[in-house]
């Protein structure tokens, strides 16, 4: 175990950029299993409803409605 830890030690020393990327990827990779169900636990699941999609193409074009 001593020497897979020098191993590491010495790799993070000679290729930090590498290390970094790795540390972030793995942040990126965890993060989703965390942040989703702490987010999905909130009672925040009202649906906001969608707008008619005439009302979008007016918005959008500037053109009244009919």
């Amino acid at each position: 175990m001593a020497r897979v830890m020098e191993k590491l030690k010495l790799f993070v020393v000679q290729e930090p950029v590498v290390t970094a990327s790795c540390l972030i990827a793995g942040v990126g990779l965890f993060l989703p299993a965390v942040v989703r169900p702490i987010l999905d636990s909130f009672d925040t699941a009202n649906q906001v409803p969608q707008p008619a999609l005439k009302d979008v193409v007016a918005g959008v074009t500037g053109k009244a409605r009919d």
